[in-house]
């Protein structure tokens, strides 16, 4: 799991305009993609369960207790 958790992120919700899979204050995973963050994007695993680009400022990275990342990976 180790692995997995490198290469993934959080981010709170802050701004749901116009992005009907996504909650307000709720934390959502975030996968690395660096030309999408070049456009000033993140790709997100939204409520579909699938990840896509919404942008940046719909979204605050957040840091997380281990307990608590283990507990959203095994839920998503």
């Amino acid at each position: 799991m180790a692995r997995v958790r490198s290469k993934v992120g959080f981010a709170l919700c802050i701004d749901n305009t116009d992005a009907e899979d996504l909650e307000r204050g709720k934390v959502y995973l975030t996968r690395p993609d660096a030309s999408a963050k070049r456009e000033g994007y993140v790709r997100v695993v939204d409520e579909s369960g699938e990840d896509y680009l919404y942008p940046e400022s719909y979204f605050v990275p957040v840091e997380l207790p281990e307990k608590a990342k283990d507990a959203l990976l095994a839920a998503g």
